[in-house]
C-alpha cells in the first residue's frame, strides 16, 4: 500500500512539475524592465530604410527611431536583437525579448501567438523587377520565379492566391535582393514602402505593382499575454500621436529615401488611428 501511495505522489508531483500552471511566463513587465534598466528590441538589421545598420555598425531606420523614443520614455536603455522575418514570433515567444520592432504586420494567424500594439504604420505588398523585365501585372507572374523573404505576408499571399508563381525564399531579405540582381527571379514582393524605396537606391529597377492585397496594419509586438507592456506602448502611441511623432520619425529616417514630394500620410499612422 506505501509503494502505490508512493508512485501516486511521484506521478502527481511530476505533473505539477510539467504543468504550464506552474511555468514562469517568458516575458518581462514593464516594472521588471525597469528594475533591469534595459529593453530588449528585436528589429532587422538588414531592411534599409526601416532596420539596418550602417556603416559604423549602428542601427538606424523607422523602426530603431521609434524604439529609441520608448527606450527613452520608459528610463531605460535598449538593446537591439537582429531578427529575420520568420523568426519574430519566435524571439517572443522564447522570451528572447521583450519587443519587436520589425516592419511587422498584423494578421489573425500572428495574433493568436503575439500580442500587437496599435499600428505605427500602413501598407500593402508591391514587387520590384528589372526595367528590362518589368512586371506591371500579377498575371505575369504566373510559371515564372518570385522572390520573396520567409516568414513574410508575401510568402502567405502568393501561396494562397497564386499557387501558379514560383516561390524562391530567403532568410534574409539582403539574400532576397541580392538574388534579384543577380537575376534569380523576375521579381520580388514584399511590403510596397520597402520595394519603392529599394528601387529608388537601385537603377535599373522599378516597381511596376506598388499596391496587392489589402492595406495592413504594422505595429509593435509583445509576448503573449503580457498585458503589463502592451497597454504600456498603447498609451504611449496615442500620447506620440498627439505631437506627430510618427511623422516626425518620417522626415529623420524615410524623407531623404522617398523623396521631397512624398507623401508621409501614405504610410505613417499616428495614434494607432489606421
Amino acid at each position: 500500500m506505501k509503494k502505490t501511495f508512493g508512485k501516486i505522489f511521484a506521478v502527481l508531483a511530476l505533473l505539477l512539475a510539467v504543468s504550464p500552471l506552474s511555468a514562469k511566463p517568458k516575458f518581462r513587465t514593464v516594472d521588471q524592465i525597469k528594475k533591469k534598466g534595459t529593453l530588449t528590441v528585436a528589429v532587422f538589421s538588414d531592411k534599409k530604410p526601416f532596420g539596418y545598420v550602417d556603416e559604423y555598425g549602428k542601427y538606424q531606420g523607422y523602426d530603431v527611431y521609434f524604439a529609441e523614443r520608448i527606450a527613452k520614455d520608459l528610463g531605460v536603455k535598449v538593446k537591439y536583437v537582429p531578427v529575420e522575418a520568420a523568426a519574430r514570433v519566435e524571439v517572443l515567444q522564447t522570451g528572447k525579448v521583450d519587443l519587436v520592432l520589425a516592419n511587422f504586420t498584423v494578421t489573425a494567424e500572428r495574433a493568436e501567438k503575439v500580442d500587437f500594439a496599435l499600428p505605427y504604420m500602413k501598407c500593402a505588398l508591391g514587387v520590384v523587377s528589372n526595367e528590362k523585365d518589368y512586371i506591371t501585372d500579377v498575371e505575369q507572374l504566373k510559371g515564372k520565379t518570385l522572390i520573396i523573404s520567409k516568414g513574410t505576408t508575401a510568402e502567405t499571399y502568393f501561396t494562397n492566391n497564386y499557387p501558379e508563381v514560383n516561390l524562391l525564399k530567403f532568410d534574409q531579405y539582403s539574400e532576397a535582393y541580392n538574388a534579384l540582381l543577380d537575376g534569380r527571379g523576375v521579381g520580388l514582393s514584399t511590403d510596397n514602402t520597402e520595394v519603392l524605396a529599394w528601387a529608388i537606391e537601385n537603377p535599373g529597377f522599378a516597381v511596376g505593382i506598388d499596391s496587392l492585397g489589402t492595406l495592413d496594419a504594422i505595429a509593435p509586438a509583445v509576448s503573449k499575454g503580457n498585458e503589463s507592456l502592451l497597454n504600456w506602448l498603447n498609451d504611449e502611441i496615442v500620447k506620440l500621436g498627439k505631437e506627430n511623432f510618427f511623422h516626425a520619425d518620417y522626415e529623420a529616417t524615410l524623407r531623404s529615401v522617398y523623396g521631397a514630394n512624398s507623401d508621409a500620410d501614405a504610410l505613417v499612422v499616428e495614434g494607432g488611428k489606421m
